[in-house]
């Protein structure tokens, strides 16, 4: 019994000894671990530090390399480009753009101003002929393109009109005679009175329906005694000398009253009537001289008169030239060019229209050369537009300008203004 007690007792302590030692083995394991993680984590810790320190070198040298002027700086100097409007251009490419360049200085300037024209019948010297009543037309005696003299028959025509017109006045006629051959004492001053208006109504009423003096007279004269003639025909004539320039009607026609038959003019005079844009700022004065291109055929004009009032169809100014035509070589509805001279009364700085070139703003702006072959922008102030030259302001005498290739000045320029980089 003892015995069995005893090993039961040393079991125990045995076990025990080897929980204890397996429990320190554990701890130790456990200790070894613990410092790996520490030091693991202080690795890292000191890895991180190391890729700080890294970065921190690339960025001070990224620093460095921005104050050096590096891919920043130059996007600032392209910057600068972009502000510039100057350009360099060689000799070669001067020559190649036929590029032009003069100094500024004030000059008097004698220049042309064109307007396109028409020529027309001289409104004052032309004629319409028509009939003053309801007619038919009976026979033509001119057509379209005569030449025909004061007082040349033109047309004859028939209207009852006139025929009850005609007996009127013989009537009238044959009452006022008889009353001047007895004197006013024997058929008394009422009488008298009376046929002498009723004569002279009668007259005045077939000059107004477009008879002459020789056809009113032949009312009441005839070859022959018991000769009948047929009343209501009357023949129109020319009342001045002319050219037929129309004769749009038939024989057999009936016409009505005011309806244009022919159409008359003197063409040794004639009007050009040229038509400028409703801004030009010109003074044209009656005399102002012009020359006027027909063709291949020059001529001069002079002014004779100016519209107050624009076109309502075309919008335009016209103003009316007269034109000498002796030699007949113009007529009505030839398409003319007309060109008013002038001159400045002091000198001015021009440049001419091509050399003016809008700024991106919108400005007007003239290109000069500030250094050899380097030409850039400057505003100017536009003023009097003097035919292909136009007066300018805010520049001073003496400027190199372009004169010629304006246009290709600036295209440099805007080319100078493309940012490759995009940015």
């Amino acid at each position: 019994m003892m015995k069995q007690s005893l090993l039961l007792i040393a079991t125990l302590t045995t076990t025990m000894t080897l929980s204890q030692g397996v429990a320190a083995e554990q701890g130790h394991a456990h200790d070894e671990q613990a410092h790996e993680q520490v030091h693991d984590s202080k690795g890292r810790d000191d890895d991180h530090e190391e890729e700080h320190e890294a970065e921190k070198g690339h960025d001070g040298h990224e620093e460095e390399h921005e104050s050096e002027g590096g891919h920043d700086g130059h996007g600032d100097d392209h910057g600068d480009n972009e502000e510039s409007e100057g350009v360099t251009l060689s000799s070669a490419q001067q020559a190649l753009a036929n590029i032009s360049v003069e100094p500024l200085k004030r000059r008097a300037m004698d220049y042309q101003v064109y307007a396109p024209g028409e020529i027309k019948a001289n409104g004052y010297t032309s004629y319409l002929v028509s009939p003053r009543v309801d007619s038919i037309v009976i026979s033509r005696h001119a057509a379209l393109g005569d030449h025909v003299e004061k007082g040349q028959a033109l047309v004859t025509l028939f209207s009852e009109t006139v025929a009850d017109a005609q007996a009127v006045y013989r009537v009238a006629n044959a009452e006022w005679k008889r009353a001047k051959k007895l004197g006013r004492k024997a058929v008394g001053d009422k009488r008298y009175v009376s046929a002498q208006a009723e004569y002279e109504a009668a007259l005045g009423r077939l000059s107004a329906y477009g008879l002459s003096q020789n056809a009113i007279q032949s009312l009441t004269t005839r070859s022959q005694p018991n000769q009948t003639q047929i009343l209501g025909e009357y023949t129109l004539i020319a009342v001045n000398h002319g050219a037929v320039l129309s004769d749009d009607f038939h024989q057999g026609q009936r016409v009505a009253s005011g309806e244009a038959l022919m159409e008359l003019a003197d063409e040794k005079t004639l009007w050009v009537e040229a038509r400028l844009a409703p801004a030009a700022q010109l003074v044209l004065p009656v005399g102002t001289h012009a020359n006027v291109k027909v063709g291949s055929e020059w001529f001069g004009a002079e002014v004779s008169q100016e519209a107050h009032t624009i076109d309502p169809v075309t919008r335009t100014r016209v103003v009316r030239l007269l034109v000498n035509n002796e030699s007949h070589q113009l007529h009505p509805g030839l398409f003319a060019d007309v060109f008013f001279s002038f001159a400045t009364k002091t000198p001015v700085l021009a440049v001419p229209e091509a050399a003016l070139m809008r700024s991106a703003d919108g400005d007007w702006t003239v290109f000069v050369e500030s250094e050899p072959r380097q030409f850039k922008a400057q505003e100017v102030e536009l003023g009097r537009s003097l035919g292909k030259w136009r007066e300018i302001s805010d520049i001073k005498p003496g400027t190199r300008v372009v004169i010629k290739g304006a246009f290709f000045v600036a295209s440099q320029i805007a080319k100078g203004g493309f940012d490759p980089h995009n940015h």
